[in-house]
């Protein structure tokens, strides 16, 4: 066997900053003490979710990276001796921004960043209008404590960032994010797409036959009209949940993951063995029709 406990912290936000960093890191510090090796926090954790509009004021909540987030947050992995995943508005460069997420080191390393490929823009998610596309393609990160995969929030969705990330070694998808319902949407719609939401996530643990750590926010935002619905979750690499979280509560907890196991389902379900890649270019198109 060859464990690694992962530390999901579920929180909620508020329009201070410095507040939500300084809560993040005593989010960490617990996920530390209850054995954490490595924690993963919410996507844009620093801040409410802003894009529910288009208001040029909160590029001020961007910052470099590595840059003052990356720096405390270092401190603090290298005091813990935890890894620490830490998605952050990021200001590349003046008028280039990025929804991106910093990856540090149990000795405080900075390791890299991905920054996020698939930018959603809907009704109270207009991330087109705040966050250029990222350009450094899909990423591993060698850890202490094994090599992970990160995406962010909407590249949920797309089998394709899952199976990249897989393929390059990733023993662990990480997906921060941000998500929620509309609070004048009846319940069943929000069951439906809160199970869509995590059906599709668990699906790529089977696909890849590793373990897929997903982890929201919670809370009431944008003056109440939106309830980020939580449900913080971690399957193993067969799809089967370990760590479901509530939807309404802030929540840390940690996940003891086998690594092991990817080779017993990986040769019991060869799914990766048996793939045709040969068939597979067709996928780079937009559509497959004549023009």
């Amino acid at each position: 066997m060859r464990n690694v406990k992962v530390g999901v912290v579920q929180m909620s936000c508020t329009a201070n900053k410095q507040e939500n960093l300084d809560k993040a890191i005593v989010k960490v510090r617990e996920a530390a003490a209850k054995g954490a090796q490595i924690v993963c926090l919410q996507e844009l954790f620093t801040s409410l979710y802003f894009c529910d509009v288009e208001d040029y004021d909160n590029f001020e909540l961007a910052e470099a990276i590595p840059g003052p987030s990356t720096d405390a947050l270092s401190a603090v992995a290298k005091e813990l001796g935890v890894v620490i995943i830490a998605s952050l508005f990021e200001k590349r460069t003046e008028g280039l921004y990025h929804n991106t997420t910093a990856v540090l080191d149990a000795d405080g390393a900075y390791l890299g960043k991905y920054r996020k490929m698939h930018i959603p823009d809907d009704p109270a998610f207009y991330e087109k209008f705040y966050f250029t596309p990222g350009d450094l393609g899909y990423k591993i990160f060698k850890t202490k404590f094994g090599k992970i995969g990160v995406l962010i929030c909407w590249d949920q969705w797309y089998p394709e960032a899952s199976r990249i990330t897989a393929l390059m070694g990733a023993e662990i998808l990480f997906y921060p994010t941000a998500i929620g319902w509309a609070t004048d949407q009846d319940e069943e719609t929000n069951s439906d797409q809160y199970n869509a939401w995590q059906t599709i996530q668990r699906s790529h643990a089977v696909a890849n036959g590793v373990p897929v750590v997903s982890v929201n926010r919670v809370g009431f935002e944008q003056d109440g009209a939106m309830k980020f619905w939580g449900g913080s979750f971690v399957t193993n690499g067969q799809g089967k949940i370990l760590y479901l979280a509530s939807h309404d509560k802030e929540e840390t907890e940690v996940i003891d993951l086998d690594l092991s196991q990817a080779d017993y389902f990986r040769k019991h379900w060869p799914f990766l063995r048996d793939r045709r890649i040969e068939t597979y270019s067709p996928i780079t198109k937009r559509f497959i029709d004549e023009d």
